[in-house]
């Protein structure tokens, strides 16, 4: 009787030590996360500074640095049309403390590139939607053309004498300009970059003469007179851009434009992911925040985590039904 009792206390004892161990895992989980930031956080981007990913990524981090209590440090990794920010996020822990500035690039390049060693849906979990960004034909003032059309009429005359820049093979620049060529039915030569602010400087160096462009890169080369806009890729003519008609008003059925958003590496506690889509969305919604972005030509994106995840995959499929009906190939 003496045995059975103490072994039925040395049971009751071995099954609250191991449901105690069990939930140590949640409690240490809901723990860290309320306790999240508790130190600086990187936002990666894949484009170089002094492009619209960077000025955007810049206006988004000062808003979260003041709701965070925490500064958000803006890190730069450009290059492989952003493939590099991307795999430099899946290798972090997934902690929230390095997250993710990516786009329509980012998959673009992934349907391009099958052996890029990352999956957006498999790899990064969405947190929030950010901008959409309009964009500009712009052409550099030596191209003796004023129009869409007189464009066209150019590069008909003279094929291949133009050079189209984009900011990376697979870049939604890229993609933007062969579209164009193929409605149109011209030949420019494409001369890719490692960012929208290096191939500014092209443009504008005169180096390269046509460019499918964000109009937050674009906007103070074309109100210095640097650069020529010559109409927006979008259906609708822009307040930013006024007297500058749309490209589909030439080229019907024409349309492109390009977007970004915000990603953590699968794993990360939902809490934190809530509470960096809460922050993010409160800050578009913020007059102050809005008005500096909506100045640089972008346009907030507001959508919960689900909504954004749901968007990303059909972004993806999408782009690569474009991608395999241009016959675009990696250079």
């Amino acid at each position: 009787m003496k045995v059975d009792c103490e072994m039925n206390i040395h049971r009751r004892r071995f099954l609250q030590l191991a449901t105690s161990a069990a939930g140590l895992p949640l409690l240490s989980h809901t723990v860290f996360a309320q306790n999240y930031p508790a130190r600086p956080v990187r936002l990666i981007v894949g484009f170089p500074a002094g492009g619209a990913a960077d000025t955007v990524s810049r206006i988004i981090g000062d808003w979260l640095s003041r709701r965070l209590g925490q500064q958000v440090i803006i890190d730069n990794r450009p290059g492989a049309g952003s493939a590099l920010s991307v795999v430099a996020v899946t290798k972090e822990p997934p902690d929230g403390y390095s997250i993710l500035y990516y786009g329509a690039s980012a998959l673009v390049n992934k349907v391009l590139h099958p052996s890029h060693p990352y999956d957006l849906v498999r790899d990064i979990a969405p947190v929030a939607g950010l901008v959409d960004f309009p964009m500009v034909l712009v052409v550099h003032p030596s191209v003796p053309v004023r129009s869409v059309g007189e464009l066209i009429g150019y590069a008909k005359a003279n094929p291949g004498k133009l050079n189209m820049a984009s900011f990376g093979v697979g870049t939604s620049s890229h993609l933007a300009g062969e579209s164009f060529k193929i409605m149109a039915d011209i030949n420019m030569m494409h001369v890719p970059f490692s960012g929208g602010a290096p191939m500014a400087m092209g443009m504008v160096g005169g180096h390269v003469q046509v460019a499918f462009d964000v109009i937050t890169t674009s906007l103070p080369h074309i109100r210095s007179g640097a650069l020529r806009p010559l109409g927006v890729l979008g259906r609708q003519r822009l307040d930013i851009l006024p007297g500058v008609p749309s490209v589909s008003e030439t080229l019907p059925d024409y349309e492109a434009a390009t977007w970004a958003g915000i990603g953590v590496s699968k794993g990360t506690p939902q809490e934190i992911i809530a509470l960096l889509n809460r922050e993010i969305n409160a800050g578009l919604r913020d007059s102050a925040t809005r008005s500096r972005m909506e100045a640089e030509g972008a346009i907030p994106l507001i959508m919960s985590p689900d909504q954004y995840g749901a968007f990303v995959k059909a972004e993806i499929e999408k782009w690569a039904h474009v991608v395999k009906v241009a016959g675009i190939k990696p250079e």
